[in-house]
């Protein structure tokens, strides 16, 4: 999955129009244009398409966090300069404030299963000996479960297409 369909299907998930997307930035302290945000909402093939970089998408990941946690004292995180979707299930774990039963519940409303133990591999540091690389199928799942529980009307066409793998 590119960071582009992520911040697509979030931003579908949660119905986030463009100002509030321009705001969820601002709580992670960047300034983003409404084009900058529409450029990276675009499909990949209108040539407005701008692609969106690994920091980027960390920062609007941290954003999502101060937005439905509220920011924590002292200096904001320092968003990663390189993502992987384990780090991405983290922060959406965070923001959501999501115990590992509630993850498997929005996986489950896919109809894809995973054991806790399965799902406590993602969240290991990458040289403990259970760590689990978190592939695109499962991000894709959690993110279309996140659809379903969160978005008012799941069954309204989404703006973007499932694709499988």
């Amino acid at each position: 999955m590119t960071n582009n369909d992520i911040l697509r299907r979030l931003r579908y998930c949660f119905n986030f129009n463009d100002n509030k997307m321009i705001a969820i930035f601002a709580q992670a302290e960047l300034t983003v244009s409404r084009a900058e945000v529409s450029d990276w909402l675009k499909k990949d093939d209108d040539a407005a398409y701008r692609n969106l970089n690994d920091r980027t998408l960390a920062i609007f990941l941290n954003g999502l966090i101060n937005e439905k946690r509220g920011k924590r004292e002292g200096p904001q995180p320092e968003p990663e300069k390189r993502l992987n979707n384990n780090l991405i299930l983290m922060k959406l774990k965070i923001a959501l404030n999501l115990k590992a039963e509630d993850m498997l519940e929005v996986l489950g409303l896919t109809g894809f299963q995973l054991s806790k133990h399965e799902l406590s591999a993602f969240f290991r540091k990458p040289d403990h000996k259970h760590y689990r690389l978190c592939k695109d199928q499962i991000m894709r799942n959690f993110l279309h479960g996140m659809q379903l529980k969160y978005r008012a009307n799941p069954d309204e066409a989404p703006d973007f297409e499932w694709d499988e793998e």
